[in-house]
């Protein structure tokens, strides 16, 4: 595959190069050749046709995800490594394909979307180096009478479940970590975003990964596809990033036949500014934990929770910032924001800022947006919106910022966790005893110091409460696809 793009030809460039079937041995087409449209949220246009499986065809991916299994797990760190290393390689190569990819099926800027493609090549990186690392221990016992070592030996198949804000990032975390483990895998992506995932299985199998090893299937029927992998006994750990809804009804599938599972569900972040913090450092962190993924992201800031005496300078250098941002193409350079996922996500926009308008909360800064097709909302600022308007308690995933002002340290750790999720908070201030303070009293998995970006390849990403279980990223995501086998052996006093 080469990677050579030339200005007025660049789409058909690289939609040419997606496979439209599902990777099971080798690319097929769905049972009955069925297909489904994917649609540019920019343009309302449809931009490709891919492979809709049913159940029959996901077993058939299961059947080379198992058939694989032994021979891979059995395959050497240094050697699974080294796959890893060349896939990594092949996502730089291609970074530009693949980012203009994801800007055509979610309409992420290109900007961020080669920024997605970095973070998904250092997550096959860093896995490659963690594969050659494995852990475990050699130790007596206490009487001496035997030896205790463990081993960290691959769960077996597994199925990844990948969200549409995030498409090739994310199954790029889940996958590299699964392959470094030594587990094969059935990755199934979001039906707004296929195309990216197909086309990681394309490098995948271009740089030598061995049939059945990263399997990929594409579906608008996610139940009936994922119920039949969840319930076949080959099957032995399921990780799902997405709805807390959704990871609810997944857990009780798999509790059916007590399947490993990592679950990174819903957020509702606090951000919380006190009077102390540094006022230009806050409004800046805060369009980051706001604005990245276009505000459509599990771990941006939802709720802005201001201390008095900051708050009037805060809402006021937020409000004219977020006013400022370019809204249009994703595909031209100068684009900041460009349009949601799709009409539901611009309908919920809506929905929330109306109803927390109708309760008393003040517009004080808003976005241009295009005219015309797309699907597209306003970066917005809401001040003084009150605690029991709709937007304090559901996940906006998307571009507007809920200011709600408080007076105390107690009371704004008492509202910042008022929810049932906990995945990330932020937390600005210029006093490191009230930082740890605050951070240890916050019930989430993560927490941003003076920053409003907290997702690193080498840190564990995942939430307490209704966020999930379990972790992703660093040393403790390649623990998540292991499991601990104890060996008795003869002691030196037995």
């Amino acid at each position: 595959m080469t990677d050579t793009l030339t200005a007025p030809s660049w789409q058909s460039a690289v939609l040419e190069s997606v496979p439209r079937g599902f990777l099971a041995h080798d690319w097929q087409p769905a049972t009955g050749g069925r297909t489904f449209e994917v649609r540019n949220p920019a343009t309302e246009e449809v931009i490709a046709t891919v492979a809709d499986c049913g159940p029959q065809d996901a077993l058939r991916a299961l059947d080379a995800a198992a058939a694989a299994a032994d021979g891979w797990a059995l395959t050497s760190p240094r050697d699974r490594a080294a796959v890893l290393h060349r896939l990594t390689d092949a996502l730089i190569e291609h970074r530009e394909r693949l980012a203009r990819i994801i800007t055509l099926e979610i309409g992420k800027t290109i900007a961020e979307a080669r920024g997605e493609v970095d973070y998904a090549a250092a997550y096959f990186r860093w896995y490659a180096e963690e594969a050659v690392r494995p852990h475990g221990r050699s130790t007596p016992s206490p009487d001496g009478r035997s030896h205790i070592v463990t081993v960290a030996e691959p769960v077996g198949p597994c199925l990844l479940i990948t969200p549409w804000n995030v498409p090739l990032a994310m199954a790029a975390r889940k996958a590299a970590a699964a392959l470094a483990a030594g587990c094969t895998a059935v990755l199934k992506p979001a039906e707004l975003t296929p195309l990216s995932s197909l086309l990681l299985g394309e490098l995948a199998r271009e740089v030598g990964a061995p049939a059945g090893v990263l399997t990929v299937i594409t579906s608008s029927d996610a139940a009936a596809v994922t119920s039949a992998l969840l319930a076949d006994p080959r099957l032995r750990k399921l990780s799902f990033t997405g709805s807390t809804p959704v990871g609810r009804l997944l857990l009780q599938q798999s509790g059916a036949r007590v399947l490993r599972t990592s679950m990174e569900l819903g957020g509702n972040a606090p951000f919380l500014v006190f009077d102390d913090a540094d006022l230009d450092l806050a409004v800046r962190e805060a369009m980051i934990a706001k604005m990245r993924l276009g505000g459509q992201s599990c771990v941006g800031a939802n709720r802005f929770l201001v201390q008095e005496g900051i708050a009037d300078a805060f809402a006021a250098a937020l409000g004219e910032r977020m006013a400022a941002i370019r809204v249009g193409a994703p595909d031209r350079e100068d684009t900041e924001l460009g349009p949601l996922a799709d009409h539901r996500a611009v309908d919920k926009v809506r929905r929330l800022v109306e109803d927390a308008v109708a309760r008393g909360a003040v517009v004080i800064g808003q976005a241009d947006v295009p005219d015309g097709p797309g699907h597209w909302a306003a970066p917005t600022v809401l001040d003084h919106v009150p605690a029991d308007a709709a937007i304090m308690h559901e996940e906006v995933f998307g571009p507007v910022a809920a200011i709600h002002r408080f007076s105390t340290e107690t009371e704004a750790i008492a509202v910042a966790n008022n929810t049932e999720h906990g995945l990330a908070s932020y937390v600005m201030t210029s006093h490191i005893d009230r930082a740890r303070r605050v951070a240890a009293r916050l019930q989430a998995g993560m927490v941003g110091i003076n920053r409003g970006l907290v997702s690193e390849v080498a840190a564990p990403f995942g939430g307490v409460k209704q966020s999930g279980l379990g972790r992703e990223g660093g040393p403790e995501g390649l623990h998540e696809y292991q499991q601990l086998k104890y060996l008795s052996l003869p002691g030196f006093h037995s």
